[in-house]
């Protein structure tokens, strides 16, 4: 049994955290977690995270009820990374996925294995604003349990507003810091909660694209009075 003071924080008192479902042994998530949130979730058997951008406690489901349930933690040889074996309640990403990790970077050959020939594999990993606003539009008319976006919309404007403030914040507070990595983590999040707001506004994304070439249209007339000049 490895002690907790074995464990090697980084220079920032953190330790990666590889969330496994214990059912599947689908990756769900990768977070962070310091010395306090490790003991409570130990405690708790809840997985609890430090969050890097509002630098605070992370609860894994105290606002979207998707607690993930700890079965297991174990560290690797290193004593420097957790994987943290989990029943969860419910889709582990903000986005209302199942998995953090939707999106492949490089797929096996032999992806799809064991289908008939010609069989399309069950998930479309292609990513598009518009899958995504859909899916979205599909939580607030068909509630899912379980799902933070379906949690927002029950919650209605004041939540969504509130949390379009907060990630907007994070966006800030990461640009600040320059870091590239949990800026573009962060603008992803505010992303995702604008596009929650535009649902909820019956705004859609041609609304927005026709806005912004309208802009482009008066920039372009714009630039060409002032060469005529």
């Amino acid at each position: 049994m490895v002690n907790i003071e074995e464990l090697k924080f980084d220079e920032k008192g953190l330790i990666p955290a590889i969330v496994v479902d214990t059912n599947t042994k689908r990756v769900l998530t990768l977070a962070y977690m310091n010395e306090e949130s490790l003991r409570i979730s130990m405690e708790r058997k809840l997985t609890c995270f430090w969050s890097r951008s509002r630098q605070e406690l992370w609860l894994k489901g105290e606002t979207s009820g998707n607690y993930q349930h700890i079965v297991s933690i174990t560290a690797d040889c290193d004593r420097d990374a957790l994987v943290v074996e989990v029943i969860p309640d419910g889709p582990a990403c903000h986005l209302g996925t199942e998995s953090c990790f939707e999106y492949p970077v490089l797929e096996a050959d032999n992806a799809g294995a064991g289908k008939a020939d010609g069989a399309a594999p069950d998930f479309d990993s292609t990513f598009s604003y518009e899958g995504l606003m859909e899916l979205i539009e599909g939580r607030k008319t068909e509630k899912k349990e379980g799902s933070y976006t379906t949690y927002l919309f029950e919650k209605g404007l004041d939540k969504i507003l509130k949390k379009v403030g907060e990630e907007s914040t994070e966006v800030i507070i990461a640009a600040k810091a320059e870091d590239k990595a949990e800026t573009i983590y962060e603008i992803a999040d505010l992303a995702y909660h604008v596009m929650v707001l535009m649902v909820e506004a019956g705004i859609s994304l041609d609304d927005i694209t026709d806005e912004l070439a309208s802009r482009h249209v008066i920039d372009h007339k714009v630039k060409q009075e002032k060469m005529t000049k």
